[in-house]
């Protein structure tokens, strides 16, 4: 059985797109392409799939926000793009010991879930979506 989950962890490791870190970012879209942020939206407040609300303030969501992680309302005027990108795809590479999980990752997963051990918690585009809406927080709202 352990050799089974294994081979399943490898084979979806493999089948997430490849992301290459250069100092603290990931320059280019996971798929490709770039996110919408009115879907990033979405699913940055969805508290069931981007989960940012329980961990982080200035989503401008209903949802009540936690306070472990830092408030967001001007992440797009603090951080590129591709800095975010990497903050998503795995946080660890910039800070080993976050508490924020790695959003793109198969292995080392200890840190979500049950339902999300062993495959990505959000998808390559869901990821960009999130990004695309990320950066139009600037100075505590979102710009057109």
């Amino acid at each position: 059985m352990r050799r089974r989950a294994a081979t399943l962890v490898a084979l979806t490791q493999a089948a997430l797109a490849p992301v290459h870190v250069v100092g603290d970012a990931i320059p280019l879209p996971l798929d490709g392409r770039t996110g919408d942020a009115d879907r990033g939206r979405a699913v940055a407040l969805d508290t069931r799939k981007g989960l940012c609300p329980l961990c982080h303030t200035g989503l401008g969501g209903s949802a009540p926000a936690g306070d472990l992680g830092p408030d967001l309302a001007d992440v797009g005027a603090r951080l590129s793009a591709a800095q975010l990108r990497l903050r998503l795809v795995d946080g660890r590479a910039l800070n080993p010991a976050t508490l924020m999980p790695s959003y793109y990752r198969i292995d080392g997963t200890e840190r979500v879930g049950g339902a999300w051990r062993d495959r990505p918690v959000l998808e390559a585009g869901e990821i960009e979506d999130v990004i695309a809406y990320l950066v139009t927080l600037k100075g505590g709202r979102a710009t057109p």
